[in-house]
């Protein structure tokens, strides 16, 4: 079960956010219904780079067998 505050990990390629499968997110927000989550993506300084609505299956928990990878973004 997935709640606020919990680390995420996106399940595709979100393009209109510039988002990739694997990014780790944090989710600020639970949708009453169970349908969905706000997600925010931000750099390993702190800095926001994206919030997505995305539903339950654009993302999934963090396991015990994860790994977490850098990647640069292009500043805008």
């Amino acid at each position: 079960m997935i709640n606020e505050l919990d680390r995420v990990i996106l399940t595709e390629n979100i393009t209109d956010k510039k988002l990739e499968k694997g990014y780790i997110g944090t989710v600020v927000d639970v949708d009453p219904g169970g349908k969905g989550y706000i997600v925010e993506f931000m750099t390993l300084k702190g800095q926001t780079i994206a919030v997505a609505s995305l539903s339950t299956n654009q993302v999934r928990e963090i396991t015990n067998v994860d790994i977490a990878r850098a990647d640069h973004i292009a500043a805008e």
